[in-house]
């Protein structure tokens, strides 16, 4: 009998400990998502400053450099604010969503490509980004299917 009231002890100190990790998480969760706000309004400011900078003060001719610098920065507000999709998927439903996890490594790596400069990278990088994109692109359609099935 003994026995039983300790493991019914133990078992009501256990689902504690894991009422106060579960606290813990949501914690770091809100902490992490106003964070990445904070991240996001210094990107768009950012971008912002940069566009007038270099919008008026560029020579002509000069856009099309100044354009994958541009395209860079949008791209990096795309994945912060699917990174904060991320974070408060996870605040939602405390489960850590793999396709949202698999499209904001898809943008990232798609940002990587769109800003290469293609006279600094070796052929082996190339190679690399070749093959993340199509694995990420395969583990998302594999993700996808399973999802519309269920």
């Amino acid at each position: 009998m003994r026995h039983l009231f300790r493991k019914i002890g133990n078992l009501a100190r256990d689902d504690h400990f894991m009422h106060l990790i579960e606290h813990f998480e949501v914690l770091v969760s809100k902490v992490l998502s106003l964070a990445m706000v904070v991240v996001i309004i210094v990107a768009i400011f950012d971008l912002v400053i940069y566009l007038i900078n270099e919008l008026f003060t560029s020579k002509y001719g000069e856009f099309n450099k100044i354009l994958f610098t541009i395209f860079g920065l949008f791209l990096n507000i795309l994945i912060a604010l699917e990174i904060l999709e991320n974070i408060t998927a996870y605040l939602r439903k405390h489960v850590v969503q793999v396709e949202l996890v698999i499209v904001t490594s898809l943008i990232a790596v798609a940002r990587k490509i769109i800003i290469l400069d293609l006279g600094k990278v070796t052929g082996v990088d190339i190679i690399g980004l070749g093959v993340a994109v199509l694995a990420l692109s395969i583990s998302y359609w594999i993700i996808r299917s399973s999802n519309i099935r269920h």
